[in-house]
């Protein structure tokens, strides 16, 4: 990959993970309810779905996915409907008060991976990333040693960014009205991309 076409992908790859969707949504969550260091092992998990996304892009499986009406289909229902209960359920338990905790690393870990795998956001940018910049004629794997690193540094950063306002989030509002809509609106969030992600249109479907 030369130095232009790796310039032009890192900007693509930066405009991909900072344009807020539900891993924004979870992180900015995470780091108002969690001490730091655990709201990071959500990041961690996004990391690992980056991961496993483009390795399974460079294989073409994601491809396959997209490509197969049925089972991106029944993926994407499944995927609005737990975005959805995720989003109600956080509307429901915004009046409680917020109490920074350490929720279990594997909880946070598995809530973050879960969100990050279904978020169809993921499936469209790597798809785009695979077909915009990676040159037929080079070989697959010369070109993932250049991909991933950058793809996966720009990610940390973001979604730490994410999490740093998060926490600067819940501790200027602390118990107070203010932290209540904060929460309900990252709440709303999660149900409008859950009804957007169930109401999209579907590979070969009409």
């Amino acid at each position: 990959m030369s130095f232009e076409a790796w310039t032009i992908f890192a900007l693509f790859w930066v405009v991909f993970v900072t344009t807020p969707g539900p891993n924004a949504v979870n992180c900015i969550t995470n780091g108002m309810h969690l001490s730091f260091p655990r709201a990071m092992v959500g990041v961690l998990a996004i990391l690992t779905q980056a991961a496993l996304f483009l390795l399974l892009s460079a294989l073409g499986i994601t491809a396959l996915i997209a490509a197969s009406p049925t089972g991106f289909f029944i993926a994407k229902l499944v995927g609005a409907g737990f975005l959805i209960y995720l989003g109600v359920r956080g509307w429901i338990l915004a009046k409680r008060p917020v109490v920074v905790g350490d929720r279990p690393a594997k909880s946070v870990y598995l809530h973050a991976l879960a969100v990050a795998t279904i978020n169809p956001k993921s499936v469209a940018g790597y798809l785009a990333a695979f077909s915009q910049f990676v040159q037929p004629g080079v070989p697959i794997w010369e070109q993932m040693a250049v991909i991933v690193p950058t793809a996966l540094t720009i990610t940390a950063l973001s979604y730490t960014g994410f999490t740093l306002l998060g926490a600067g989030l819940g501790r200027a509002a602390l118990g107070a009205v203010f932290n209540i809509w904060v929460r309900r609106v990252l709440a709303a969030c999660f149900v409008i991309y859950g009804v957007l992600l169930g109401t999209s249109a579907t590979p070969g479907r009409a």
